[in-house]
């Protein structure tokens, strides 16, 4: 059996931790720069605000008090969805993190009873430790696991949590009544070719034949059909796994042109992947940058250019991968063009224990390698304890362009020293 736990309304259960006032009132969490609503209370739904709602629209409500709008926090929404994980992990050994709100959750080895209890305790615990509401749907396979979840959070009865067997008669019924746009991996095209195909509940998908739906549709859908019966056939990727290329990018809060602000975007941006690059012990050979100007404002002239830079020898080190963008940056930079993204990536990644070195190595270049290594772990090391940006490669000018504009941003209670919450004596 797998489960899978999911967070409800994550981005704004991770605020209402902290600001219980949140609690019960209509909240929405907009995108980078503010632009549109990306996450909502229930109460917000209520009120008729659709995803992707442009924030500008609701302001009269925000005016009157009657919603509140907050600017995306994800340094504390990861360090939130971290610590569902490690709560999850005290209880099964097979944790898959499959986006940053849900985790697959082996139950394998336990019996009906135990599995129900177990789920339960699941639902109980994250909330107790963490303070973020969850769903658990537990099922023979990941697609079923899935339905469970949505059934055990769109129906009260089940009390957030439901456990479904394949063959059940609770299964069936659920299935019966699930649209096909429900179930995970069949899209809208897909619910439109299988309607002619007289299809249009989960239940009449897990009783068509796999190897014609394979033969009409695609492998995919087969294992749609295959994990429906009860037979698992989707695995995810390894969370763990290497990444074959790291990016880091981001829109600016307003257009620039200023070649000192882009080059504090791409330093920025080249720091936190070398930063991702050493957490998965890896190296890069390349370095690659891109810039963009806004290609809907036809008032502007257009300019979105790109280049790579080879690295001398396969490195993790900061300061290495930062001249190596800024060689980059320098190569394809021309004034009177206005920026609206810049991002860094790097490429042809290898993993530092397997490193191939040259023939002509000497004990000097070793020497050095060893200094790299340690500068960079300390750096990571007081980053992680102090927060990240405490030591850096140069300081980012305050209210540059590139800064995301986050005006209604709450504190990074749990990952910054400066932000944890206070509590006025006397």
């Amino acid at each position: 059996m797998i489960g899978l736990v999911d967070c409800n309304n994550f981005y704004v259960s991770c605020e209402r931790v902290f600001q219980p006032r949140l609690v019960g009132v209509p909240v929405g969490v907009m995108s980078n720069n503010d632009g549109c609503v990306i996450a909502r209370s229930n109460e917000l739904k209520a009120l008729g605000v659709e995803m992707g709602t442009p924030a500008f629209e609701l302001q009269h409500l925000v005016r009157q008090g009657q919603v509140h709008l907050l600017s995306s926090n994800y340094e504390l929404y990861g360090d939130m969805s971290a610590r569902v994980r490690e709560v999850l992990e005290e209880f099964s050994a097979g944790v898959e993190p499959y986006s940053i709100d849900e985790m697959f959750v082996s139950f394998d080895g336990f019996d009906a009873a135990t599995t129900l209890a177990l789920s339960r305790t699941l639902h109980h615990k994250v909330r107790q430790f963490t303070g973020i509401p969850v769903c658990v749907g537990v099922a023979p396979t990941r697609t079923l696991a899935k339905l469970a979840n949505r059934a055990a959070k769109k129906i009260p009865a089940y009390g957030g949590t439901c456990v479904l067997h394949a063959d059940s008669t609770e299964s069936r019924e659920l299935l019966q009544r699930i649209e096909l746009g429900d179930v995970w991996g069949v899209g809208r095209r897909l619910v439109e070719r299988l309607a002619v195909q007289g299809i249009e509940t989960a239940w009449d998908l897990r009783q068509a034949d796999p190897k014609a739906i394979r033969r009409r549709f695609s492998v995919t859908l087969e294992r749609t059909v295959r994990e429906l019966q009860g037979t698992p056939c989707i695995e995810l990727n390894d969370a763990d796994r290497p990444r074959d290329r790291i990016m880091t990018s981001r829109s600016f809060g307003r257009l620039t042109g200023e070649p000192g602000e882009i080059q504090a975007a791409i330093r920025q941006h080249a720091q936190r992947s070398a930063e991702k690059l050493r957490a998965q012990d890896s190296h890069a050979r390349a370095v690659y940058v891109f810039l963009k100007t806004n290609r809907h404002r036809l008032d502007l002239p257009q300019y979105s250019p790109s280049a790579i830079v080879e690295l001398p020898e396969p490195t993790n080190d900061s300061r290495q991968i930062l001249h190596a963008a800024s060689q980059a940056l320098y190569a394809i930079y021309r004034p009177g063009y206005r920026f609206m993204k810049a991002g860094v990536m790097l490429l042809d990644l290898v993993d530092a224990n397997r490193q191939q070195l040259s023939l002509l190595d000497t004990p000097e270049r070793a020497s050095q390698r060893d200094k790299s290594h340690q500068l960079m772990a300390a750096l990571d090391e007081i980053n992680q304890k102090m927060g990240r940006g405490t030591v850096t490669l140069g300081r980012p000018t305050p209210g540059a362009a590139w800064h995301l504009r986050c005006a209604h941003r709450t504190p990074r209670w749990t990952t910054r020293w400066n932000e944890l919450p206070a509590v006025p004596m006397g």
